[in-house]
């Protein structure tokens, strides 16, 4: 379907489908890790606070931050908001998660626990389309099923990991 064709309630139910990972966390300054996880329930379900208390909590402990709930974004570190930004995109169980820069700003180190993270929530959540838009290549080839490299606004190439690691193409070079 066409999205610049939808009236504001198609398009409220299709963005219900969506979960996303901001490139800086875009978590609430004013809300501590728990509140900000929970947020998303609170404005669109009319969930128990039984069953929102355990969503965040298996959510935190799915991404590695069991015991973090009452700790403010301020006192986390760029890889902790980062998980934190995860949890908050799949409470609603979403169809599909966007990552938008899931590594920006992230050390060598950081960047492959993210990666892997990554590939971890896939596993566990096999029924989410999960969508990576990212410059970096290393990550790319090492967690996706199937790349679509973009230059200027328009696809120019679509394929396997195998593909781009083997292209002689020296855009994708």
């Amino acid at each position: 379907d066409d999205l610049t064709l939808m009236s504001d309630r198609e398009l409220r139910k299709v963005r219900l489908r969506f979960g996303v990972v901001f490139q800086h966390a875009a978590l609430f300054d004013s809300m501590d890790v728990y509140e900000n996880v929970a947020f998303p329930l609170r404005e669109h379900t009319y969930l128990k606070e039984a069953e929102i208390r355990t969503r965040v909590r298996s959510l935190l402990a799915q991404v590695g931050m069991r015991g973090s709930e009452h700790r403010l974004p301020s006192e986390l570190s760029g890889g902790m908001r980062k998980r934190v930004g995860l949890a908050r995109a799949l409470v609603r169980e979403p169809k599909f998660v966007l990552y938008d820069e899931p590594t920006t700003g992230l050390d060598p180190i950081l960047t492959a626990a993210m990666d892997k993270l990554i590939e971890d929530t896939q596993k566990a959540n096999p029924s989410i389309t999960s969508l990576v838009i990212s410059h970096d290549m290393h990550a790319v080839l090492s967690i996706a099923d199937k790349i679509v490299m973009l230059n200027e606004g328009r696809v120019v190439h679509e394929g396997t990991p195998d593909f781009f690691r083997t292209s002689d193409d020296p855009l994708i070079r």
